[in-house]
């Protein structure tokens, strides 16, 4: 019985000590999520207007380019697919690569080839594993991304669009990542980037139904989008990781929340059990005592006749 109670006593100490790592976890990712919201705020005005600038632009002119021009036939497309470099959140990245596989498996059955791009170590694990091709990856900035991050992203996803499909440039560029709802819902999205399509910018950017102004550009409209295209691309994927950013903060403290509730309810029953168990051996330790002073009053009341 004191072998039983020795190994409650050592997985009770097991799991306190696994309980103050979860707490401290959670009280991080808490921390870290107010300030992820703060720039999520502060980069999704950007991106609004920079697309609102693209659709004056796109509306006021007829050149086709890449950012703004659907090819007759697609063959090919770039899919970008956000994910983090750790673990201990949840379901927060194996949900963000079902998406981009649903995604996919969409684009194949439209008789596209797709080109994998990966942000995150989790989301390079599951590829390499499988041992699928991956044409980019980048990891070590997920629960921190800066614009820097995203401009190197952006690079040679906008060196893919700006080239010839036979070349290995692609049709059309998509994006998959988990946006930020609230401190409890997180949702995986897949959105397409490339080629912009107006109605939804305009409804993205607040101008569906605004009469938006006329434009003369210098020196053309052509030169106008090549500049905005590598801008639009990094703003939009800036914003993408920020808001993955948060979702994997909220993911995490959810996680390491529960974890540290659970952890609490094991400490519950294995005190229980630890109770039951030292009581078990006290009344067996009492019953010895009597039983051997009984033995013993017997043994002296037989000496004695």
């Amino acid at each position: 019985m004191g072998a039983q109670l020795r190994v409650y006593k050592r997985r009770i100490r097991s799991v306190t000590a696994t309980k103050k790592i979860t707490k401290a976890m959670e009280m991080i990712a808490a921390s870290r999520i107010v300030k992820a919201q703060r720039q999520v705020a502060a980069s999704t005005p950007y991106a609004t207007e920079l697309t609102r600038a693209v659709t004056a632009v796109a509306t006021g002119s007829n050149t086709k380019h890449p950012l703004t021009t659907e090819a007759e036939a697609p063959t090919r497309a770039a899919v970008l697919l956000i994910t983090s470099d750790r673990g201990l959140a949840g379901g927060y990245s194996s949900n963000a690569i079902k998406a981009a596989e649903r995604l996919t498996e969409r684009l194949r059955g439209e008789g596209k080839e797709v080109d994998s791009y990966i942000v995150g170590r989790k989301g390079v694990a599951y590829f390499s594993f499988r041992e699928r091709k991956i044409e980019g990856s980048w990891t070590g900035f997920t629960d921190s991304p800066s614009y820097a991050d995203a401009k190197a992203v952006a690079a040679p996803l906008i060196e893919a669009v700006s080239a010839e499909t036979a070349e290995g440039g692609v049709d059309e560029l998509h994006i998959v990542y988990t946006e930020f709802v609230s401190m409890m819902t997180q949702n995986p999205v897949d959105s397409r980037m490339l080629p912009l399509s107006l109605e939804k910018a305009e409804e993205e950017s607040g101008v569906k139904g605004e009469i938006l102004p006329l434009f003369d550009f210098e020196p053309s409209a052509e030169d106008v989008l090549d500049a905005l295209l590598p801008r639009y691309v990094e703003s939009r994927i800036y914003n993408a990781l920020l808001q993955s950013a948060a979702s994997e903060h909220a993911a995490r403290r959810r996680a390491m929340k529960s974890a540290t509730d659970n952890a609490g309810e094991l400490i519950k029953t294995l005190s229980r059990l630890a109770n039951a168990a030292r009581q078990a051996e006290i009344t067996q330790e009492i019953s010895e005592i009597v039983g051997g002073s009984a033995a013993l009053a017997d043994a002296t009341a037989g000496s004695d006749k």
